[in-house]
Order: structure tokens, then sequence, then C-alpha cells
């Protein structure tokens, strides 16, 4: 097929071709620029185009794969825009401060929890958490590998129901 009697089929098939990036996109100005796109790279890759397929089909499989590749890259560059007219909260998170009450009183219940451990539990669970491996805690407290395991395994099941109430008993 020659080039220009490509180019003027594949026009044809604009106006579809907007609806479904109106779908797509739910932005009419993305919509158009998507549009765009995908009859740019149509018609830079006619050769590609088998004579006797769907052109209509290869247009919107063309539309699609370009509307999933960008939003992949915006995905993956975590872009943001702010339409507000407040786009200065943006930046103000450094501004803000944590509330040191809690977070003090969410340390006195974990250091109670803890506390409340029996010691074969507490002794491998605190060493485990100070950085010492498996290996270590059992050669210090002269211990077989499994049995340490064990109780860390214990210690963490116990302070996740004591604590609960902070969420640390959930699981997905």
């Amino acid at each position: 097929m020659e080039q220009t009697n490509f180019n003027q089929i594949v026009t044809e098939h604009s106006t579809p071709l907007k609806r479904f990036a109106v779908k797509l996109t739910q932005d009419t100005e993305e919509a158009q620029d998507l549009v765009q796109d995908t009859m740019l790279k149509a018609m830079t890759n006619a050769e590609k185009f088998q004579e006797g397929t769907n052109l209509k089909g290869w247009l919107f499989t063309i539309m699609k794969n370009i509307f999933i590749n960008k939003y992949r890259r915006a995905m993956k560059s975590k872009i943001f825009n702010d339409d507000t007219d407040n786009q200065f909260y943006i930046n103000s998170a450094s501004i803000s401060t944590g509330n040191v009450g809690e977070g003090s009183l969410v340390m006195k219940d974990i250091t109670q929890a803890v506390g409340q451990l029996s010691d074969n539990l507490r002794t491998p669970f605190m060493l485990s958490y100070t950085g010492y491996k498996y290996e270590e805690i059992a050669e210090q407290l002269q211990i077989p590998l499994g049995t340490v395991k064990v109780r860390i395994h214990n210690a963490r099941k116990e302070l996740m129901g004591k604590l609960s109430t902070y969420g640390a008993g959930r699981r997905k």
C-alpha cells in the first residue's frame, strides 16, 4: 500500500480512536495527545502493517500500548501534579512535626511488653534485635540453633498479641 493512501486510511479512523482515548485517559486534552501519538506511530511504522488484516484493531492496539507505557513511566517516576492554588503545601512536610508524646507512649508500651516476656524468650529476642545472628545467639546461650529460632518466633508472636492495638498483630 502506498504511504499517502495508508496515511489517509489511518486518518479516517481518528473518530473511534478519539472515543477510545477519552475512555482510557478520562481527559479530552490527554486523549487528543494520545490520538496524535497513535497516528504518528502508525504512520512511521506503516511498513509493519500487513495488508488484509484489521487496521482498526492494529491502531487500537498501538493506542493501548502507548497509554500503558506512559502510565508505567508516570508511576515509575512518581510524578505528582498538584493543580490546586496551594502548591506550596507539597514541600511543607519538612515544616510539620511528629507527635513526640504518642511516640514515647508507644515506646513505653513496647518496652513493657518486652519486659513481660519470660527470660528464655526475652534474651534471644533482644540479642536478635540488637543485631546478633541466630548462630551467634545459639553459641552464646549454648542452646541449639533450632531452639533459638523457635524462641525468637514465639517472642515475636507473643509481642504481636500484646501490641495488637498498634496493628502489630494484623497479617495481610
